[in-house]
């Protein structure tokens, strides 16, 4: 009886939180109550939902050997403790997503947020991760891309290949912008992430080579040198040291790129698998004192449950209605494509026994989509007049104090001057107004709920730019690990071409290929570092609906997959999500293109500037004639490649479409592409056997 109590006063709370959070109309209601519905929820889908699908649909096998057994290299396969892939994993995958995303869509009120955060990682996003990474092991760690040409075709493989690595180059430009954004002329997030690299290779040989296996002991000593790091940089920032640590844009730009590239050369075991584990105690840690100062200060949520911006598609931070936008906003945390190239790239590699599947693939992105949850709450906690003066358009809102009081008052809100002015000399910056991208407002989220329980209103600039740090060093564990995985792409897709290519373990392709990558998103981060309308900054209005359409290519690979191997009835469990994935991003994809708004539209938006550039007339964000010409570039490349992504992704479901068919009518037909089995010689399962499918 007693778990089925337990069970029961789970599912009690989590549905009177529902219920509140539903319910409460005209009344400020606690943040806590989101933190509650969002806990329980996470419980009852990892008990039961992650439990069907990994005994009843994927069947694991723990006597099966797994890809880091069998094909162990010390580089890139290597038996990994299921502690340190949990924390690896977790750590590639929860990058600028969770924590900016959430913060973007408040403009629509914090309910629809929340809701799709919840349902979309309970039904998508850990399923999607789950699945793909269970798959990709079944196939010796074989990338996205190349699962889809194995299983569904040499027509829709190709334009899978394609589309996925483009789209992932993309994906590394932005992500690392945001990181050179969040460390630019910032001496103490500099120092503090610069730090963990040696503290990471430390802890690999620690425990790699002076004490195997001894993961608690290397974990303590991680955590201390990792704290040492984060007082040692508040230390540096006010010391005659800063000087050194204080770098520009450019620089931090080509630090990257050699970082990235050492990253994925090196032994997994050695810098990769160590940094990222190390990272997530800073992550989770982080996060967790955040969800116990919302739970002890207990900030009202200030937004509107749902606001009116949600269905005039007319909000100042983004354009759009709620269906689609809302969902290509908030991606990572609820269902991201990004996580399926992880899934298929590093962590397939290192599982030890196939159980642990259900623990790394589905755990994890519950994880991450509790950061999403705080990161909402963090910006739905915010007086609504400081958070649309901090994420209007500076087009809007100007450049004092007094024009952007203005500007907020026209959309419906008030705050003046003077209370713009404290807010920004609280966590010591020069303004406040127009600091778009959601990073910012999320900083300064985490620094009102932190502030209100340790140290009171005179710590809250040290909370500030604790939580810029905190962001910078979040999102850089997603810059490695996905230069790795791109390199896996890469040596996969010349494989086709060169079979010596193909493999993973031949040092002039693993170079070669590591090179070609970072060079691919290292030129869009330089040329975006340092013009603001080109380079990353030009593709950056592709990043929502391009991860997205990842996604929709994952799960289309995942149900073929299922069918082709004779689980029809459980198709299902990708299917749906898959439905609803092509259903958001060729909405929103079909608006992009052809919408006469030119908010929305990129060919709208062309014209408009066009339009203006032969009148000679210069429009924001441009500000001479030059601009104005490279916006019309912009919008027309950004429309180009938006259609152009929808086609390729179009092939590939339309390709798996006809495969599924044909399996269907006559089974057996279209065998999968597995890899035999292999008698595993590891220890003991760490979980009871779930299934002995071979």
């Amino acid at each position: 009886m007693r778990p089925i109590l337990l069970w029961a006063a789970v599912s009690l709370l989590g549905a009177v939180a529902w219920g509140v959070l539903a319910l409460a109309r005209g009344e400020r209601i606690s943040a806590v109550w989101l933190v509650i519905a969002a806990l329980g929820s996470y419980a009852i889908a990892y008990r039961f939902y992650s439990r069907f699908i990994a005994r009843r649909v994927l069947e694991p096998d723990d006597r099966r050997a797994t890809p880091a057994e069998r094909l162990e290299d010390g580089v890139d396969y290597h038996p990994t403790d299921r502690r340190v892939l949990l924390g690896h994993h977790f750590a590639a995958i929860a990058g600028a997503g969770p924590l900016v995303g959430p913060v973007l869509a408040a403009q629509m009120g914090y309910l629809p947020g929340t809701l799709w955060i919840v349902a979309g990682v309970i039904f998508a996003g850990a399923v999607q991760d789950m699945v793909v990474l269970f798959l990709s092991m079944r196939r010796d760690g074989t990338s996205l891309g190349q699962m889809a040409r194995d299983e569904i075709g040499r027509a829709g493989g190709a334009a899978a290949l394609i589309a996925v690595f483009a789209i992932m180059i993309i994906l590394l430009g932005v992500l690392a912008l945001v990181v050179v954004n969040a460390l630019a002329h910032s001496p103490w997030g500099t120092f503090s992430v610069a730090m963990t690299i040696p503290i990471a290779l430390f802890m690999g040989f620690w425990l790699h080579v002076i004490r195997p296996g001894r993961v608690v002991e290397t974990s303590l000593i991680g955590v201390v040198l990792l704290l040492l790091a984060i007082v040692g940089g508040s230390w540096i920032q006010e010391s005659s040291l800063a000087s050194a640590f204080t770098l520009s844009p450019t620089t931090l730009v080509f630090c990257l790129v050699g970082y990235g590239f050492v990253a994925s050369v090196l032994p997994v075991w050695m810098l990769l698998a160590p940094r990222d584990y190390l990272s997530t105690f800073m992550k989770i840690g982080t996060i967790a004192l955040l969800a116990v100062g919302v739970v002890v200060a207990a900030p009202v949520l200030r937004t509107d449950a749902v606001s009116d911006f949600a269905s005039s598609g007319a909000g100042p931070v983004f354009a759009g209605a709620l269906f689609p936008f809302l969902f290509i906003t908030i991606a990572c945390g609820a269902l991201s494509g990004f996580h399926a190239l992880v899934s298929s790239g590093t962590t397939p590699k290192l599982i030890r026994k196939e159980s642990q599947v259900r623990m790394i693939g589905y755990g994890a992105m519950l994880m991450e989509s509790f950061v999403a949850i705080m990161a909402l709450i963090a910006a739905a906690t915010l007086e609504p007049g400081l958070y649309y003066a901090m994420n209007a358009p500076a087009a809007l809102l100007g450049t004092t104090a007094e024009s952007a009081s203005h500007a907020v008052a026209g959309l419906g809100f008030t705050i003046t001057p003077d209370q713009l002015t404290q807010a920004a000399k609280a966590v010591e910056e020069q303004t406040l107004i127009a600091r778009s991208g959601g990073a910012p407002t999320l900083a300064v989220g985490m620094s009102e709920i932190f502030s209100g329980v340790f140290g009171g209103a005179g710590m809250k600039a040290f909370w500030y730019h604790f939580a810029i740090m905190f962001e910078a060093l979040f999102i850089l564990t997603t810059v490695d690990a996905g230069t790795r995985v791109g390199r896996f792409m890469l040596q996969d897709m010349l494989g086709n071409v060169w079979k010596p290519a193909g493999r993973v373990n031949w040092k002039p392709g693993i170079w070669v290929c590591s090179a070609l990558v970072v060079a691919a998103w290292g030129y869009f981060l330089h040329t975006g570092a340092t013009d603001p309308l080109g380079g990353i900054n030009q593709l950056f209005p592709l990043f929502g609906i391009a991860n997205q359409l990842l996604a929709a290519i994952a799960l289309a690979v995942c149900t073929t997959i299922l069918i082709k191997s004779g689980r029809l009835r459980w198709a299902w469990v990708t299917g749906v999500p898959l439905a609803w994935v092509v259903a958001i991003t060729f909405t929103a994809g079909w608006q992009k293109i052809f919408s006469s708004d030119p908010k929305i539209g990129f060919f709208a938006q062309r014209a408009r500037y066009a339009d203006a550039l032969d009148a000679g007339q210069v429009l924001p964000p441009a500000k001479n004639l030059d601009d104005m010409h490279t916006v019309v570039t912009n919008s027309t490349v950004d429309g180009v490649l938006i259609a152009l992504f929808l086609l390729l992704v179009a092939v590939v479901i339309g390709n798996a479409a006809v495969v599924c068919v044909r399996a269907i009518r006559a089974p057996g037909s279209t065998p999968v592409t597995e890899a035999p089995y292999v008698e595993s010689r590891l220890d003991v399962p760490d979980e009871p056997l779930a299934g002995a499918r071979t």
